[in-house]
């Protein structure tokens, strides 16, 4: 794949497809790591004389315009972190778009609106898809694909549009690719990942592939209580996915012939309801009352997963241990981070909730090998998966 230094961007328009998708309270961004690990390629491409028109998504809005999802609180934080005006196009490929990118001078910053305003950037139709590509293109000279987050999906901004346009890698992508074959091409062992999340089904596929790779898998979070009841437990409310119990319990039996080591939390923190002020005691596996959910791994699962990670070369973490946004739930989640830095190992958190943790926890990112950006291309990623946004850069 070409990078951002085999291409010739002075006084050229620079089309970056970046993952700005960060989490808003209202109009106030509560988590703007995704806006900061943007910021090397844009700079990189200023430095050199680019003028630099920033895409990206927000959410899901349905194809329209919708005020919730605007990116306009976001190109007012990229330009207080650039350190500069970041010019806001109203609209994503259309008369203010193009006016604002044809009123750009070497070294500035547009930003576009949401790209999913535009029903054809996420259609599974190719020709409403290559229709917006097609307007995008005509707004530049050069395309830079740094959106990890958005690699996995086959949308004009991240697939159609590199064929349409010169092209390069961006930094940011090109760093999560080299950190993510550490973990598939002969990585240092012990292997460990550390799965969590609220649901098994969106980490099949990752399970299925990480049982020939890791030496040992440790799963919290709310997939855990299917585990959990695949092994005879009652969960009492806790999230439970019933139509996997037999997929689960194939993954432990093959494990176990393998010689692939699944641990389990042996306590939990279960909590009358979901609330942050809900009654809540820590108890056993064995001995979830019939009346209260599991929000949190327990203390005696936290000491226990820390000892499996004490040994370890390498490690995964995707997916917080509870709820970590309700304090009486976060004490899972912060342990396990403190985990991972107490080791010697590589480790790779596996972005989305697991680095808003990271970030919301109060903990220091370099103590990391590595923060994704990406939670669900990273799954993806680690299943063998293709991934389209990859395919469009070589």
């Amino acid at each position: 794949m070409r990078t951002i230094d085999d291409l010739d961007v002075s006084g050229k328009r620079v089309f970056v497809r970046a993952d700005l998708n960060v989490p808003l309270d209202g109009e106030r961004i509560t988590d703007d790591g995704r806006i900061r690990a943007a910021l090397p390629t844009i700079n990189a491409l200023r430095e050199r004389g680019a003028r630099v028109i920033v895409a990206a998504h927000l959410g899901r809005p349905k194809g329209a315009p919708d005020p919730r999802y605007s990116l306009r609180p976001v190109a007012a934080r990229l330009g207080e972190l650039l350190g500069t005006e970041v010019a806001f196009a109203a609209d994503t490929a259309g008369e203010s778009a193009r006016a604002v990118c044809a009123g750009l001078a070497d070294g500035r910053v547009a930003l576009l609106e949401n790209v999913r305003f535009e029903p054809g950037e996420t259609s599974e139709d190719d020709a409403e898809r290559g229709e917006l590509a097609d307007r995008f293109a005509q707004l530049a000279d050069l395309y830079v694909g740094d959106a990890f987050g958005a690699v996995h999906r086959r949308h004009a901004s991240v697939y159609d549009l590199p064929g349409r346009l010169p092209h390069a890698v961006g930094g940011l992508v090109l760093t999560e690719v080299e950190v993510l074959k550490k973990l598939t091409t002969d990585p240092q062992r012990p292997y460990a990942v550390v799965l969590g999340g609220s649901k098994v089904s969106d980490k099949l596929g990752v399970i299925d592939n990480l049982l020939g790779t890791a030496d040992r898998i440790l799963i919290g979070g709310g997939m855990v209580f299917t585990f959990l009841k695949a092994q005879g437990n009652e969960v009492g409310t806790s999230l439970l996915e019933t139509d996997q119990l037999d997929t689960v319990r194939g993954y432990l039996e093959r494990a176990e012939r393998e010689g692939v080591e699944i641990v389990l939390p042996v306590d939990v923190v279960a909590a009358e309801k979901f609330a942050a002020d809900a009654a809540h005691a820590d108890v056993a596996v064995d001995a979830i009352p019939a009346d209260r959910m599991g929000l949190d791994i327990g203390p005696e699962s936290r000491a226990l997963f820390a000892e499996k990670l004490a040994d370890a070369r390498t490690v995964f973490w995707n997916g917080p241990m509870g709820v970590f946004e309700m304090e009486p739930y976060a004490g899972g989640t912060r342990a396990l981070a403190q985990a991972l830095i107490d080791s010697d190992a590589f480790t790779v958190v596996g972005g989305g909730d697991s680095a808003a943790a990271v970030r919301a926890l109060g903990f220091d990112e370099a103590a990391f090998g590595h923060i994704s950006t990406g939670g669900g291309a990273s799954l993806e990623y680690l299943e063998g998966k293709d991934l389209p946004g990859i395919d469009a850069l070589r």
